[in-house]
């Protein structure tokens, strides 16, 4: 009897259930459920009051019903029993973390609470703590905390004791009332096997758990007297490593699935981390960049290094036995969907529609005619800030060199280059650290239908890109996860011997485009530069004097 495992791979929209053989890793059925609340960024549910900028939260009620919907269709779909499912893995966007009652009640689900924002799930891009980053990030800096420099010198807003302290200093009511602070993640694994766990890599990555514990008491209590027990009254120093049993399904996430009860379910993932073993490659040197709606760039490598702007450096948070580095794009195919949703004149709309293509598929056809530099523009790639090197969420995008003669293509062109440029000084921040990226594979939702895209990216890195065979990289790698906590194989590295896989499609750099990206790359980086590590009273901090009147102004209407 053949045997199959469900990956679920939670995204920033919807969620997605992967039915996957053990065997082979080949995909039967899948199935997608859209949030009903999406992303809540605007006023909550049932109000009409708006949330101030940079707030970005969910309702954790989406999370079961993805269970309750997907899984139930991929089983229909296929055909296969719930006997034959052997294992169930979840993987999450991070840090996406929220506040609970000690049985795992979301506080927005509380009367009291529900028309408090501070008590609904903070979404992994919720930028609206980067004061408490900053504070963060001194404090570090004055008591000569070590960690830091694992994270390339800062903590990102997006991060979890960021947004831990932004619900201290904003709703004290809120964070008192928490008997949990916790991932979404692991949330959502707590309502489906019963049993409360914490998984390494979010930790890591996102907690500032480094070298066997998170950071002294001493240190959270110079953020905030009331923040100094934070791990000891509201998390949990017990971690469960990636590919362990979380638990078995209850009585009531059976029913919710379809599922047998006490079906083993892993411990959670993180969308981006759970995607590198999928592409049947863990070696070292190795980077897959997951591409999406943002792009997150995970290295496996033998040595710890100091890597500028790294989200995080954790061993074994990838794959057992390496260091897992972990750095990132915060928008890459949201600036395409904006240039799109708000940038692009009713002539594209309407040769689009004759033609029966969307618009980014118009936008790009276009695009593809010209030749490098030919549009005349170069873009910062900062429209939802800067993850990494610079770690700054107050940055904002720039397109320089347009005349009255510019089209709608030639601004799609420089934004895609721009996203590119982006990735090339990721890359050679690593290479300048002593962490060379031998291979590099793209993943996600991008590589497959925007081949112009992936052309730009290996003409600017000078490097081959190959690209992962699934279209559901993060569905089929928690489904790989799923299968070791079931026990079918060993780790998760002879997981991906079976199950992982990589297209036959490979770009290569053309030498000539090669040529011009290297001189606009170095105009990009002046840019980057002038503009990134400018402070707001600097010459070039434009852009956060810019931002915070917009902020000032935003308030005196509210």
């Amino acid at each position: 009897m053949e045997r199959y495992t469900i990956g679920i791979d939670y995204g920033t929209e919807s969620g997605r259930a992967l039915l996957v053989r053990v065997s082979d890793g080949a995909e039967i059925a899948t199935a997608v459920h859209e949030y009903q609340d999406g992303v809540i960024d605007k006023h909550l549910p049932g109000e009409t009051r708006p949330l101030p900028p940079d707030w970005a939260l969910q309702n954790p009620n989406d999370y079961l019903e993805v269970l309750k919907e997907t899984i139930p269709s991929v089983l229909a779909e296929s055909g296969v029993s719930s006997e034959q499912v052997i294992g169930l893995a979840i993987d999450f966007t991070a840090c996406t973390m929220m506040p609970a009652l000690a049985d795992g009640t979301p506080l927005c689900n509380l009367p009291e609470f529900r028309t408090n924002p501070h008590a609904w799930v903070k979404l992994w891009k919720h930028h609206a703590a980067q004061p408490h980053a900053d504070r963060i990030n001194a404090t570090g800096r004055e008591l000569g905390q070590s960690w830091l420099s694992r994270y390339g010198g800062k903590i990102s807003s997006e991060w979890f004791f960021s947004k831990a302290l932004q619900i201290l200093e904003e709703a004290p009511e809120v964070y008192h009332k928490a008997d949990r602070l916790i991932e979404a993640a692991d949330w959502t694994i707590w309502q489906m096997t019963g049993v409360e766990t914490r998984n390494a890599c979010t930790a890591g990555y996102k907690a500032i758990y480094q070298d066997g514990d998170y950071p002294p008491r001493e240190y959270f209590a110079a953020l905030n007297p009331d923040f100094a027990d934070v791990v000891d009254s509201k998390m949990s120093r017990e971690l469960v490593d990636l590919g362990d049993k979380a638990g078995g399904l209850t009585e009531e996430a059976a029913g919710w699935t379809g599922l047998e009860p006490g079906t083993p379910v892993a411990v959670a993932n993180v969308d981006a981390h759970v995607t590198f073993p999928a592409t049947g490659h863990v070696e070292s040197g190795t980077m897959v960049m997951i591409m999406g709606t943002s792009t997150c760039h995970m290295l496996v490598a033998d040595e710890l290094r100091e890597v500028e702007g790294m989200c995080g450096v954790v061993m074994g948070g990838i794959v057992p036995g390496r260091y897992g580095y972990e750095a990132g794009q915060s928008g890459v195919g949201d600036i395409f969907a904006w240039f799109v949703d708000n940038g692009v004149p009713p002539e594209y709309h309407r040769q689009a529609e004759e033609l029966g293509l969307s618009l980014h598929e118009l936008l790009e056809r276009e695009a593809a005619k010209q030749r490098p530099g030919e549009h005349g523009l170069l873009a910062l790639d900062w429209f939802n800030g800067n993850r990494s090197v610079l770690v700054d969420v107050e940055l904002s995008g720039l397109l320089v060199g347009m005349t009255l003669a510019t089209k709608a293509p030639d601004i799609y062109r420089a934004l895609l280059e721009s996203t590119a440029y982006g990735t090339r000084i990721i890359i050679e921040a690593c290479k300048e650290s002593g962490l060379p990226v031998k291979k590099l594979i793209a993943a996600g939702g991008l590589p497959g239908r925007n081949p112009l895209l992936m052309q730009i990216y290996a003409d600017v890195c000078n490097q081959e890109i190959d690209l992962i065979e699934s279209e559901q990289g993060p569905a089929l790698g928690a489904a790989m996860h799923a299968a070791v906590a079931a026990g079918v194989y060993a780790d998760i590295e002879e997981a991906a011997r079976h199950m992982g896989r990589l297209s036959d499609k490979v770009y290569k750099p053309i030498p000539e485009n090669v040529a011009v990206y290297d001189e606009l790359y170095r105009d990009y980086r002046f840019l980057h530069d002038l503009f990134g590590r400018s402070g707001a009273s600097d010459p070039g901090g434009v852009m956060k004097r810019l931002r915070e009147r917009r902020a000032g102004a935003l308030k005196g209407s509210a």
